[in-house]
């Protein structure tokens, strides 16, 4: 393998010097436009090739940022992936994407290891749960600023950008009332994870707000998937007296409910009213089609990137910036009767 050519090699075969060699790669307009194409030619023919890090630590960024989630393949995160991407890379920043599997020691690993890769900023949404928090909060202390979004941890001097999951929950659930709905049930995932706890309190309001009674029995913690809403379903079906309506915090997990409710030949909407949140593509393309809560994640994506670039711009990591992105609710067939 031959040996890698260096800034003394390209200054030997020009007869200039390694100073002047480095300014003239690094586009120095002190050092004259005859020179710098010189040396741009020589180092292309030499094979020469820039050492990024080194670079990085001398200017203090490497115009790399890191992007962590849970899954890449849920439709949810790579909207956001992509609203961060569509806002990074015009600004001339590389998008290093990382996924955590919901494993804290994982995500642990992660932000070390792009803490040592010099990003200049982690945008992050959070394991389900807060075991990490501690070693987070060490982090923090640091000079990488921290980004949250969605899945959010409060810390002093971070930034979040979420959406407004109570109001959410609470729209969704007035819905519901308005339809005519009495006995509504509800589907949460973790109540440890503030963004679920939110849109249960926005349920709880709405009910309370049109005293309307709050039935333990109708609240049913699952995961996010179709089997766990199908056995829930199930569940709220053979109770004495089972609900009129389910809104649930997520959609996968109504999509077994509703499979369930249709297999027992429960009309929909005509006997039962559902709502999800997320508005996964499938919602709108059931039948019936699926009334639920956007989260705007290209916004959200979009915002977090925004607060982020505010942030080096000001070389402040420890400011505090909390959005909240309006939660908007898309209704469709399957909770609407009129």
């Amino acid at each position: 393998m031959s040996k890698k050519a260096t800034i003394y090699d390209i200054a030997k075969e020009l007869k200039i010097t390694a100073a002047t060699v480095s300014r003239a790669l690094n586009n120095n307009p002190k050092i004259s436009k005859k020179t710098r194409e010189l040396v741009h030619a020589t180092a292309a023919k030499m094979n020469y090739k820039q050492n990024k890090l080194a670079l990085a630590l001398k200017s203090g960024k490497s115009k790399n940022v890191g992007v962590v989630v849970p899954f890449i393949n849920k439709n949810f995160f790579a909207s956001v992936i992509r609203g961060i991407e569509d806002e990074l890379y015009p600004k001339g920043f590389h998008v290093i994407i990382s996924q955590t599997h919901e494993d804290v020691d994982r995500e642990k690993k992660i932000i070390q290891n792009l803490i040592n890769a010099q990003v200049d900023g982690i945008l992050i949404s959070t394991s389900f749960t807060n075991e990490n928090k501690e070693q987070l909060n060490q982090e923090l202390k640091k000079s990488t600023p921290f980004i949250f979004f969605d899945r959010v941890l409060n810390f002093d001097g971070t930034s979040t950008v979420t959406i407004d999951d109570y109001q959410g929950g609470f729209d969704a659930t007035e819905h519901l009332i308005y339809q005519g709905c009495k006995r509504i049930a509800h589907f949460y995932v973790d109540q440890n994870i503030e963004l679920y706890n939110n849109r249960l309190n926005g349920y709880k309001d709405a009910l309370l707000k049109h005293r309307i009674a709050y039935h333990s029995d109708y609240i049913i913690s699952l995961t996010s998937d179709m089997e766990a809403g199908k056995e829930a379903a199930e569940k709220l079906m053979k109770l004495p007296v089972p609900p009129d309506a389910i809104f649930s915090s997520t959609d996968n997990g109504l999509l077994g409910a509703v499979k369930y409710l249709q297999s027992i030949s429960v009309k929909i909407p005509e006997d039962f009213c559902v709502v999800g949140f997320s508005n996964e593509p499938f919602t709108q393309f059931l039948e019936p089609s699926i009334s639920s809560v956007d989260q705007s994640p290209m916004e959200m994506g979009k915002m977090a990137a925004k607060v982020f670039l505010k942030q080096i711009e000001n070389d402040e990591s420890g400011i505090d910036e909390n959005v909240v992105l309006p939660a908007k609710l898309i209704i469709r067939k399957s909770s609407s009767k009129q």
